[in-house]
């Protein structure tokens, strides 16, 4: 590599570090209480865990040693194969949690697990406590590795949706761990793993969950003037016609979050109770006002 190439990827390095202060924060976080579930709720009860971290535990339980050496290891050979297929900022903020991972799987290790006697209990907490980390990584637009790794890369690479091929990744290390830990241990494995999944997509969708609203309103010019100066939002302004008057009117469509709808409905019961307004949930809303391109 010369000089050249070599000061081009520096500079992009630092322009990200300096722009990406908060993902970093964020990455952090959610690494760090990940860990804490991993090293003193899953490995003390000998739960097994899924993809990559399901096999650098498996490795701990056999062989005494560890997971972070695996963990480190098998994410780096996973990233050198799929690299080109992933986006730089994925990558860089991918190094970052994966390195941060091992860092404290290691320094971490003899942190003492709270003497629990309900699996099922010690599932749920699990379950909840690295689904809260992961959700927080990956909405900063990076993963912790193993899986996420592949199933990026290879849609990227192929175009096709190969989702699922990490749900039968995940079942295979479940599958190998089974033997060595037994049946129940697999099962409240499941289920640590299956709400982590749901504790996931709460914490995507409780940063993402917006209303798609609409307003039709002869007074769509106040309405209007509510939602850009009253609520701090944009408005869209569609054409529609009533379909049994024939009449054009306006319709204000707009995005809120729950409690901006609520102040909607009240300012809409005191100027116009003739108003018809439909509220959907919008499951992400990506552009200015709300989650940046950049973060995908």
């Amino acid at each position: 590599m010369d000089k050249s190439n070599f000061k081009r990827i520096f500079m992009h390095i630092y322009h990200l570090l300096k722009q990406e202060k908060d993902s970093f924060l964020t990455i952090t976080f959610g690494t760090t209480i990940s860990v804490i579930a991993t090293l003193t709720l899953i490995m003390p009860y000998k739960f097994p865990d899924s993809g990559l971290t399901g096999l650098a535990v498996l490795s701990s339980y056999v062989f005494n040693i560890s997971p972070s050496w695996l963990f480190a290891i098998g994410n780096a050979a996973l990233l050198v194969w799929g690299w080109k297929e992933l986006s730089p900022r994925f990558v860089i903020l991918t190094i970052y949690g994966v390195g941060l991972f091992s860092l404290l799987l290691k320094l971490l290790e003899f942190m003492p697990a709270p003497s629990l006697d309900d699996l099922f209990l010690i599932a749920v907490f699990a379950g909840v406590i690295k689904g809260i980390g992961g959700g927080l990584v990956f909405r900063s637009g990076a993963s912790l590795g193993g899986t996420d790794i592949v199933v990026v890369a290879l849609r990227n690479r192929y175009g096709v949706e190969v989702g699922k091929y990490g749900f039968y990744i995940n079942l295979a290390v479940l599958l190998i761990s089974a033997p060595v830990i037994g049946i129940e241990r697999t099962v409240y494995g499941l289920v640590a793993i299956y709400i982590s999944g749901i504790a996931v997509d709460g914490v995507l969708r409780s940063f993402d969950r917006r209303r798609q609203v609409f307003v039709i309103s002869k007074k769509y010019d106040q309405v209007k003037d509510f939602v850009i100066n009253g609520l701090g939002r944009g408005v869209t302004l569609l054409k529609g016609e009533g379909g049994f008057t024939g009449h054009e009117q306006k319709v204000v469509m707009c995005l809120l979050t729950p409690r901006q709808t609520m102040e909607l409905k009240r300012y809409l019961a005191m100027v116009d109770k003739n108003a018809f307004m439909v509220i959907t949930e919008a499951s992400e809303v990506v552009g200015k006002g709300f989650k940046s391109w950049k973060e995908l």
